[in-house]
């Protein structure tokens, strides 16, 4: 770090959902705190503030990243606007407001640069998640609040989807910038691929991940294919559903639900998958699919998820696929073809290669220097 970088002695206050920590954390939370690691490695103070939960305690200090856990998941928007409008969260030189569907609606609280972090556009996830008035107002919140309230501010999307969809919303001008994710370095493991057929689902268990597609895949092919399972790593407010859902219709051994797992483990099964099922309905870019990429374990995916078009390079390092009939065959045909899946794990090593999260933490670095400059900043992450 040089100490003529404009980011040295800086604050910077990331308003987020959730961390790491929480149990329902996830990609989008692992983004997150590796972006302000790499403003910290920059020489700037970087404060996270978030839901508080049983997990991890109202504060602390990891990593040199200051964390301040005040709410709950849905007081969480209100008691971060008090804290930042209180000056409990320090003198920040720039806010980085996560808008995960619901803004912290931080313009209003303070007169700092604000820079609005979006994984993707919740469209679909609401009339889910919140089914009925909640969901309509949460979505009209989005799509209409958010895009006015920070008109004059810089945003940064973690794929060109996201930024077509933030565009549709009303976000116009030259002021989105696209920083990727990138993909953590291999963890070893020893032994191979699985003998028999092994499909992996890895990620929080929510509605909107629809983890029944994967079953229902299974469930179909299981005849076809003897010994035939497929491993759900991962929990979620959503598992007894899915448990139930998988006991209503006769999975027996067939389905694997692994749980929360510690990394080594959760490698060890992309290692062993022929597959990964990314059946979701939104992904703003899906960690999952760099993870068994690594382990040259290709990814069949939804093309409607949005940032799965980038992070799955059809017919290179995976299989996007337009319907729920289309996931199973497009399962069902590299399950027969050794060879196919040879050559999309091929091709999805190389793809997981290509984004770096050295890089990532760079090009955010990049916008945060610009929005201190009072500059906005809308170019591709070049990789």
């Amino acid at each position: 770090m040089s100490e003529r970088d404009v980011l040295n002695g800086k604050q910077v206050v990331f308003l987020s959902w959730r961390d790491t920590h929480n149990p329902e954390g996830g990609g989008a939370e692992r983004y997150l705190e590796t972006i302000a690691a790499g403003l910290v490695d920059r020489g700037a103070r970087v404060t996270i503030f978030c839901a508080a939960h049983a997990a991890a305690p109202p504060e602390e200090t990891l990593g040199g990243i200051r964390f301040v856990r005040r709410g709950t998941k849905l007081s969480v928007y209100l008691e971060g606007m008090r804290a930042l409008r209180r000056g409990d969260l320090g003198r920040p030189d720039v806010v980085v407001d996560v808008q995960n569907g619901m803004p912290f609606f931080s313009r209003l609280v303070t007169r700092r640069p604000v820079v609005v972090l979006v994984h993707h556009v919740h469209r679909e996830q609401w009339p889910v998640v919140y089914p009925g008035l909640a969901g309509k107002v949460g979505w009209f919140i989005e799509r209409r609040v958010a895009p006015l309230l920070y008109r004059r501010s810089q945003y940064v999307a973690v794929s060109r989807a996201t930024r077509t969809e933030l565009r549709s919303l009303g976000v116009r001008g030259p002021r989105i910038a696209v920083v990727h994710n990138g993909t953590d370095p291999v963890v070893p493991v020893e032994g191979g691929r699985s003998e028999t057929p092994m499909i992996a689902v890895v990620g929080r268990l929510v509605p909107h991940k629809r983890v029944e597609h994967a079953i229902d895949a299974v469930l179909e092919l299981r005849e076809r294919h003897p010994g035939l399972r497929l491993h759900v790593v991962g929990g979620g407010w959503w598992e007894a559903r899915l448990h139930e859902y998988a006991a209503q219709r006769g999975a027996g051994d067939t389905v694997v639900f692994e749980g929360h797992v510690d990394e080594a483990r959760k490698h060890e099964v992309y290692q062993r998958a022929w597959l990964l099922a990314l059946p979701s309905l939104k992904e703003g870019w899906g960690l999952v699919v760099g993870e068994a990429g690594m382990h040259r374990t290709p990814t069949v995916a939804y093309r409607e998820a949005g940032g799965t078009e980038e992070s799955v390079v059809d017919g290179f390092s995976g299989v996007l696929v337009d319907d729920r009939a289309g996931f199973t065959k497009a399962i069902e045909a590299l399950l027969d073809d050794e060879e196919e899946r040879e050559r999309l794990g091929r091709g999805a090593r190389v793809t997981s290669h290509a984004f770096t999260w050295g890089h990532a933490q760079e090009s955010f670095a990049a916008v945060v220097r610009a929005t201190l400059g009072g500059r906005r900043l809308d170019a591709l992450d070049p990789e």
